[in-house]
């Protein structure tokens, strides 16, 4: 197949280009750089010659948008809103416009759309959007508003020929460098990854082998379409889940964090306490439903194994350095590949 990733030279795409080259497909990169072969310019914003690539393919992977891993300050947040839904609406416009549309566009989206809860997990058909809770920054609901725009996008885009998916996606956990869970890495080995004010807050994940292989799986069920998590099913509160990677790493001890230890962390880290504070309880109902089976469902097991692949990925190279600097994940060998189960 011919795989078009617009946005793809981040954690996420650098994974799924990885994954689906071994596989055997086609896969062109739609970046703002072009550096490297399969790999075309465009600005996510207007119509160009990167349209060309859209027409014929078989699908469109969407990844663009400016990165959450910044402060959220009004101008970056303007900045998220105005990157996800031009550059969505701008795919949209390109497969209008194919003389030969892709048969299906999955569509990046985020599990930050539903509400901050700790009493129920939140899937597809029962969960409850966020934007209106009580005790939490206001600009949370502005996060939620963006996921929300976002998905719009994708369906006022009319592809009466093209299959339309959101991949409302928990924390994709890979040993990349420059990756969420090389963060959560460092704090847990230097002793600092303890719970965060009282850590009960829940933390949905997906490992990385289990990422690709709902996306291979979403790509061939002709029947699924529309908001889908991507998320293992086996959320837990923040306390456990830095307490599994430590184990992973032979760290035992943690030190905790009050809130506004929280705020002087994250400030370090020019990231924002949302992305810590924030209890995203999401479970993957669709998936599960449509039969799809978890390699890693368990985060204890999932952190042994990212862990173990963290400690013999090779050392970096002075442009795998740069490249993290700047927000694209390094290439690695690729992962060994696990057959497709299905029901």
């Amino acid at each position: 197949m011919k795989i078009v990733i617009p946005g793809g030279t981040g954690q996420v795409g650098t994974i799924l280009n990885r994954e689906l080259t071994a596989a055997g497909h086609e896969v062109v990169v739609l970046t703002r750089r072009p550096e490297r072969d399969r790999e075309v310019g465009w600005d996510g914003e207007t119509a160009g010659p990167w349209a060309a690539e859209i027409d014929g393919s078989d699908v469109v992977i969407n990844l663009a948008g400016r990165s959450v891993s910044c402060r959220y300050t009004a101008a970056n947040l303007k900045a998220m809103m105005d990157s996800r839904v031009r550059s969505t609406e701008v795919v949209g416009e390109a497969i209008v416009a194919a003389a030969r549309p892709p048969r299906v566009w999955l569509q990046m989206s985020t599990a930050t759309v539903y509400a901050h809860r700790f009493d129920a997990p939140n899937d597809e058909a029962t969960g409850t959007i966020g934007g209106d809770e009580s005790g939490v920054p206001g600009y949370w609901g502005y996060s939620v508003e963006i996921a929300r725009n976002w998905e719009c996008a994708q369906e006022q885009a009319v592809t009466p020929h093209t299959r339309k998916v959101a991949l409302r996606s928990a924390m994709v956990m890979s040993p990349d460098r420059g990756g969420v869970l090389d963060v959560l890495s460092w704090l847990a080995r230097f002793g600092l990854g303890g719970p965060v004010a009282g850590g009960s807050q829940y933390v949905s994940w997906i490992h990385d082998h289990d990422f690709v292989r709902a996306v291979e799986f979403l790509i061939d069920r002709e029947d699924l379409a529309g908001p889908v998590n991507l998320a293992a099913p086996a959320p837990l509160p923040q306390r456990a889940f830095m307490r599994a990677l430590r184990s992973a790493w032979g760290v035992p001890v943690g030190l905790p964090a009050t809130r506004w230890m929280a705020e002087i962390g994250a400030f370090a880290l020019r990231s924002d306490t949302e992305l810590l504070l924030k209890s995203r309880r999401v479970v993957p109902g669709r998936l599960l439903e449509a039969g799809f089976v978890f390699i890693h469902p368990e985060w204890p097991e999932a952190a042994d194994d990212l862990v173990q692949r963290v400690r013999i990925r090779p050392r970096s190279t002075a442009s795998e350095v740069r490249g993290s600097a700047v927000g694209r994940a390094p290439r690695v060998a690729p992962l060994s590949r696990s057959p497709q189960r299905r029901a």
